[in-house]
């Protein structure tokens, strides 16, 4: 670490550093760390192991970056982020580094929720909502999970699963009606509230909504990929074949 942090201070010294680095800010470089951590999801998805030993070389240079712009503004260093992470899981598993015991799964959860309400309360102490502090920028839907995470933990949400189903063919009839009407901004609101009624479905069933939806796209692309490979060993072209010739082939795939 000592080496790695040595080599980022070198990248920024205002004389002999980088020119690309120097004149980095913490806003220019977010976007190449949310980047580097997709990577490393991408790398564990391929299961490649190899990749992901850089990968995750290169979201820890991401944080050594931040670090050094934060230390250069006395604001805090790579130390105080080490120093905050360890007492932070220590607090968060008292099970584990304390005198606590859990006799049911359950137990801890709530526990662990408790203590991030707490947490969050000291951060934002400007804004009592138990929705505070649930970053913009997350990808939409895993977004939307949390909102409706955290409202349920407020004591909102569904007493089961069948008024989330009711929820989504609400939704979903909206969404028919704004089309009827051909307006497309209340479409677009239908179609947001009915990918939000889906979240929540994947919240009660216990799933991550991202990692279906990941594990859909996967799925999807290997089947296309498999569409463009038969069609091809037929000498035909795909834009040349109708939906119901290429549905059969896609049928067959399945």
């Amino acid at each position: 670490m000592e080496k790695l942090l040595d080599i980022m201070k070198a990248l920024r010294d205002p004389l002999t550093g980088c020119p690309w680095d120097k004149k980095q800010d913490f806003r220019s470089v977010a976007p190449y760390t949310i980047e580097e951590a997709y990577e490393v999801a991408d790398a564990i998805d391929r299961e490649a192991m190899e990749d992901l030993k850089g990968e995750l070389g290169d979201l820890l240079l991401q944080v050594v970056f931040h670090s050094q712009m934060a230390s250069e503004k006395e604001l805090f260093d790579f130390g105080d982020v080490v120093d905050g992470i360890s007492e932070k899981m220590r607090r968060r598993h008292p099970h584990v580094f304390g005198s606590v015991q859990f006799d049911t799964p359950q137990q801890r959860r709530t526990a662990w929720d408790a203590e991030k309400t707490r947490e969050r309360a000291a951060r934002h102490d400007d804004d009592p909502s138990a929705l505070a502090g649930i970053a913009l920028a997350m990808p939409a839907l895993s977004r939307a999970e949390k909102l409706g995470r955290r409202a349920a933990s407020a004591g909102f949400d569904w007493a089961d699963i069948s008024g989330v189903v009711e929820k989504i063919m609400e939704e979903a009839n909206e969404l028919s009606e704004a089309r009827l009407q051909r307006d497309q901004a209340d479409i677009e609101e239908e179609f947001g509230d009915l990918l939000f009624s889906l979240v929540n479905l994947a919240r009660h069933l216990n799933l991550d909504a991202e990692e279906s939806l990941r594990l859909a796209n996967r799925k999807f692309e290997n089947r296309f990929r498999r569409l463009e490979l038969r069609v091809l060993a037929e000498n035909k072209d795909l834009k040349t074949l109708s939906i119901s010739e290429l549905e059969l082939i896609w049928q067959q795939i399945k």
